[in-house]
Formats: C-alpha cells, structure tokens, sequence
C-alpha cells in the first residue's frame, strides 16, 4: 500500500480519535455513563461496532469497551525514517475511525435529536437522513435480495457543478444503484448540488445524503454491516465473516469527489476493510493490486464522465439495464420518484377521475404484437394541470400463458410504468394512480409511451409465458367506464377463484429461496393457504414464477405423505427444504410456532410470539416501533429470529397469513391470538372477525388486546378475562 496513503489514513485517524474522545468527555460529564445512546428506530445498538466487537453499546458508559478496543487498534504515526508494513495498520486505523465515528454520531443524536429526519423523504429545511430506520432497512434490504437494486456507491465530497452532479447521479440510478451521500468538498455537498439541479433525493429516488459530514460513512458501513446480521444470519462479533459477507455480497464502492483530506483517507481505508474500493477524481496514489477488494483497492485521477464505468467495472458489479424505447431515463432508481402540485402535467384516478388498469388472455391470432392504440385525448391535446380518466387495457397471449398469470401481469404495470422518470404511480386494479411531470411531457414523453413500457418489459421480464402484447390507452370518459365494468366483474372472479384454494387441495406447494443471499439457510414455502413471509408472493405468484423461470427461486415442492397433518408435515416439503438449505434444517412446520415452525429471513412483514402467561401468542407488525408483551419491540425480535434461524416460540410470517384457516393451526389457530398492534388489528378486523366465526367466536377482533390495554403480559391478562378470550380455557401452550 502507498506509504502516502498509509500515513494519511493513520494520521486521520488519530485526528478523529482526539476530537471524539475529546467530546465525549463532555457529554459523559454532562449525562453521566447510565444516559442511553444509539440510532434512533434502528436494531444492533451501533451496528458497526456491534458487528465488529460484539459490544452492545447502549449507555454512554459503554462507550468505554470501545475506546479501548479502538486504541489498540489505533498505530503510532508513520515517520519518515521508519517504514511499516503500510496495509495491515492502515486497514486496522480505518476501523478505528469508524468505532469512533459511529460513536460520534450516536452522541449527535444525543444532543441534536432533530438532526436527522425520520423517514424516507427529505425536507425543504432538512436535507439530512442519518442511519436508515429498521422500515427501511427491511424496504430496500429485498432490493438487494431480489437483484432490483445491484449495489451502492458511497459519494464523499461534491463534484465541479450541479451539472455534473446530476449526471453522475441519474448514470448511478440507470444502473439502479443506491447512492449514498456524505461530507463536503470546497464548502460544497454533493446532495446540495442534486437539490440545486432540480433532482428529487431521499430514500424513494435512491439518492440517500446521509450526513454533511465524513462521519455519514458509518451510516452506510453500517447498513452494510445489519444486512450481514439481519439477513446474512452473521454473529455479531465475528468481524471476520461479516467483512468476507460484504466483499462477497453488498457490491459498494466510494466514488471520492474533490480533495481527499487525512480523515477521508481514514475513512476510505474503513471502507476498504468491507472489500469496498474508492474512485477518485484527484490525483491521489492509487492502490492497484488486488487482496482486500476483490479488483483494485484505490484508483484515481478519473475523469467525471467516466467514473461510474470505472467503479462498476472494479467493483466487478453485473449490471442489467433495460434499454426501453421511451425520450425518458428508465429503471427502478426512479419508482420512488414524486411529482407534485406545479410540476404537474397530466393526472389520472387517485379520486380525481376514474383509472383502471386490466389485462385479458386472447388466442394468438386475436392479438397484433407490438400495437398500441389511443381512444381520446393523448397528454400533448391537454394543458398543463390537466385531468383526464385512464383505462390501460392489454391484450396478452402466449403459448404458456394462462389465465391465473394476468394478475402477476397486471400488479407489475406499477413497477413498470413507475420506473419511468418523470411518472408517479399508485395503487393497481380500478384504484391506480398516475401523474405525468411537465418534464416528461417536454421531453417528448406521450400517452402511447405507457404502452411502449409495457410491451418492452413484458417480453422482457414474462417471455417464458408472453409471446404477444397489445396495449389500448382510454381517456374517453365512456369508454373508461365500459373497461371499468369489464375489469370489476373479473377481479370478483379471480379473488373467489383466489379464495377458494386450499393446501388440501394442491399436491404441488413452492419454494422461494430468494432471501439466501442474504440468509443462506433460509427457505420459504409456499402454499396457497400460506403466503410468504415477506407478503409478497402468493402460491399464484410462485406457480407463474416457476413458468417464467424454470431455474429461478421458486420451485414446485411436490407435498409426499403427509407426516403430521395438524402441524403441516409432508415428507416431499421437508426433504426439499433439507436439500436447499444445505442441510441446515431437516423439518419444518407449516402450521407450528413450537415445533419446528419455518425459517425466517429478515424480511417478514409480522414476528408471533408465544405469550406463556396469556396461553396465547401475540403478533407485532414492521410499522409497530412500540414496546410489546414478550418484552422486545419489533427490531429485537428481527434480530433473534431472522437469518434463517428455526425458532420454536417465534415465527415469521405475512399480514395476510393471520388470516388464513391454518395459521398456527396447530396450536388452535386465530383462538389463540391475544395480543396485536391496534392498527394492525383494525385493517384486519374483517378476516379477523371471519375465521372466528369459523371457529364459533362472535367479534373476534374485540377480544384481542392492543397497545392501548398494555404492553405486559399482566397488563392484558386482566382484559382478556373480561372479554372471556377463548385461550384462556385452552390446553396450557407449554
């Protein structure tokens, strides 16, 4: 390693050592060693330091293992008459630099709790976002999982100009990478410059800033550093696996814009510890063999329209970017993307008018590929701040295609039709959503584009089942309303047709293993009574899956002999889920919390709970940041009982499930739920109240405690008595 570089990164180190060491002092006489400090919203205490040592650091005076452990690290300065194995020291000051920082910024949000937003979205006042909330940490974390989202790339500085900025910023989202921003350069910041160039940042655009200061790299270390733990099924402390799981997994890199100080180069060699190369645009050393990173270590002196390619090509990414025939940038960088008030163009349903969106199997020879038609006004015959109804109607047809499939299609059209920049859409069905931007319509962008999106990814991401796509645009008010009664009358087929399938009745279940990149013993089945975990795939969703990709994540599991009926046992599910989880679990429960339930991954929308003083289980939900009645919030559970773990007493599972017949069945199902976040509990009251009555209970719903009766076991047993909740006179649980 350059002896520049090394000495930089050394003496950086110690600079941040003194200034937070020195500031710490302060506030440990101010609070005193009991006061609690940490992220707000977030598990794993400080995730760096928690990852690396295995210390939860939860008080000011818990800080002090730290700095202990971090002093070791620390090495003398590097003298000229004195040469020193450069990699190895400089590698170790640059996790000491971020034992430090992480510290640092855990007593800014001590004493400047309004620093940092809460949330995805950025303010006119505030454009700082600090450590992502455990919400968005299981968000975006799937991103990472399904392949949306490739990698991130951590931008230190601000570029020449807010042109310049921009563009590197949408080539890093054409290439649906999260950028993650920090520090300042001359006095300017490279979030600033996106916000002055009329850029939309925050967590839904995929352009992150993080902090204004060099220390906001440890808000993206450390999201690398909980994928590890919360989906990677990595120990806290085993420094060692966590660093190979990020070389190997998170593909980051740094892009370094403008001057590299001393405590830039700390940070830098921080960051090369996770196997993350830096791009610079200055004439730094370069560290160019391979060892830590997996390419080059330090590259510099790169031209600014030639920095993204550089980076992806030394952090070895495999970048897909689908080329759409649209005047508009396209990809998932931009789903998340806002349009409003004055910048409005054209704008469809979301109450405003009617829009529905529907597709229908046709024979071949019904439909004409390719062709795209528009019946009434297109946006270039409407003023800006327009208004106008919307039915989007496909024709598909294909060799493979069957009729279970159009709803897949059709729940893609927001994805699609999101990604498009300049488009925001929302919802599906005849509740959909769409505003146009006066941008995209100065671009160039039109009605039929819609159509075009369609077509391209259709064929692209659905070829296996899709050999033909026809799209027709309705904007006469008449003719919305024709589709309209078409479409209603066939989502109340589908949902019955939905409704009525049962695991009994399927001899094929499926698998979806797409969380074992990140929680490699992780192994979700899925059965038409019982959705994944995460709540996005469905038993439907898997079958047409496994149509379009044969060799993909989701695999048919055909049931064998049925083991144990009441837990939900088969010979065929257990032997599959041995195989693909490489040995790891040998038998799983479908309709257990206790005896062998399924894995979990991190990605779970819910976490039961066996409640052994209310002989009932509870549920707490991802949006639920409360304290709950097994005596951890949501963010703890998601800690013990993700990573692939099998946890008897604990389970993951989807909203959706707690409404199925055979949730935890084998424990007396709905019967036994005492305890649910109020919110929760209301959006589903209705199915609550149905498997219930099922069950010969009157008003379910109304006897399941909440928040609001209490957050401890002897806080609910009392109303739960008074309601008579039937767990209490069930066998005893355990």
């Amino acid at each position: 390693m350059s002896k520049i570089i090394a000495s930089a990164a050394i003496r950086g180190a110690h600079k941040i050592a003194t200034r937070v060491e020195k500031k710490y002092a302060e506030v440990l006489g101010k609070y005193g060693p009991e006061q609690e400090i940490g992220f707000t919203d977030t598990a794993y205490y400080l995730p760096i330091i928690y990852a690396m040592l295995g210390i939860p650091v939860k008080n000011l005076g818990d800080c002090q293992r730290v700095f202990h452990r971090a002093r070791k690290l620390l090495p003398p300065p590097v003298h000229e008459k004195y040469h020193l194995p450069y990699l190895a020291p400089a590698l170790d000051a640059g996790m000491a630099t971020l034992f430090y920082e992480e510290i640092e910024e855990a007593i800014r949000y001590l004493e400047q709790p309004d620093f940092y937003l809460r949330g995805e979205e950025v303010t006119d006042a505030n454009l700082w976002l600090g450590a992502a909330n455990d919400v968005i940490m299981r968000k975006r974390g799937v991103e990472f999982v399904d392949g949306t989202a490739p990698g991130f790339a951590a931008v230190l500085g601000a570029a020449p100009d807010k042109e310049t900025a921009a563009k590197i910023a949408q080539e890093l989202q054409l290439k649906n990478l999260y950028v993650f921003m920090g520090a300042a350069s001359n006095g300017k910041k490279f979030s600033e410059q996106l916000v002055e160039a009329g850029v939309q940042i925050g967590w839904n655009t995929r352009l992150v800033s993080f902090g204004p200061d060099v220390s906001a790299c440890v808000f993206a270390l450390g999201f690398a550093s909980r994928a590890a733990m919360a989906f990677g099924g990595v120990t806290p402390g085993d420094f060692r696996k966590n660093l190979i799981y990020n070389k190997d997994r998170i593909f980051a890199f740094v892009l370094a814009l403008g001057f590299v100080s001393d405590e830039w180069y700390a940070n830098a060699a921080g960051a090369i510890n996770y196997g993350f190369p830096v791009i610079a645009d200055t004439p730094i050393p370069q560290v160019l063999p391979t060892g830590i990173c997996t390419y080059e270590h330090v590259v510099s002196n790169i031209p600014h329209d030639q920095m993204v390619a550089k980076a992806i090509e030394v952090r070895g990414l495999k970048v897909t970017v689908t080329e759409v025939p649209i005047p508009l940038a396209y990809g998932p960088a931009f789903e998340g993307e806002r349009v409003r008030g004055d910048d409005i163009h054209l704008e469809c349903g979301g109450g405003r008018t009617q829009m529905v969106e529907f597709s229908v199997l046709k024979r071949m020879d019904e439909v004409e590929d390719g062709t795209i038609e528009i019946v009434g006004k297109d946006i270039t015959d409407v003023p800006p701040g327009s208004k106008l109804p919307l039915a989007i109607y496909v024709d598909v047809a294909g060799r493979q295609m069957q009729e279970d499939f159009l709803p897949i299609l059709e729940r893609q059209i927001h994805h699609l039709v999101n990604y498009a920049q300049g488009l925001m859409h929302i919802g599906q069905r005849d509740i959909a959503w769409v505003r146009i931007a006066k941008q995209a319509v100065e671009k160039g962008f039109t009605l039929k584009h819609i159509g075009t999106i369609l077509h391209a990814m259709y064929h692209k991401d659905f070829g296996k089942i899709v050999d033909k796509v026809q799209v027709t645009i309705y904007t006469e008010e008449q003719k919305v309303m024709e589709v309209l009664k078409e479409a209603r009358a066939t989502f109340k087929t589908r949902d019955a047709r939905i409704a009525g399938l049962a695991d009994e009745s399927e001899n094929t279940f499926y698998s979806c293993t797409l969380c074992q990149s990140f929680a490699p013993s992780h192994v979700c089945v899925v059965t038409p009574e019982r959705t994944g975990l995460c709540g996005a795939y469905n038993w439907l969703d898997c079958k047409a899956a496994f149509e379009i990709n044969p060799t993909g994540p989701n695999q048919p599991i055909e049931k064998g002999p049925v083991l144990e009926d009441r837990l939900g046992q088969w010979e065929g599910v257990s032997a599959f889920v041995k195989q693909a989880s490489r040995g790891k679990v040998e038998v799983v429960s479908a309709y257990s919390i206790l005896t062998n339930p399924m894995t979990s991954c991190g990605c779970f929308e819910c976490i039961a709970a066996v409640l052994d003083k209310c002989n009932g289980v509870m549920t707490v939900d991802r949006d639920y940041r409360g304290e709950t009645p097994c005596g951890m919030k949501f963010t703890t559970l998601a800690g013990s009982v993700g990573g692939g773990a099998v946890t008897p007493g604990f389970v993951g599972h989807s909203k959706h499930f707690i409404g199925s017949r055979k949730f935890i069945r084998a424990e007396g199902g709905i019967k036994r739920l005492v305890w649910m976040p109020k919110q929760l509990k209301e959006d589903l009251r209705e199915k609550l109240n149905e498997q219930g009555k099922l069950l010969g209970i009157e008003n379910m719903a109304d006897k399941i405690a909440d928040e609001t009766i209490g957050i401890t076991q002897e806080d609910i047993l009392p109303f739960l008595k008074g309601k008579g909740h039937p767990a209490l006179t069930m066998e005893p649980l355990v």
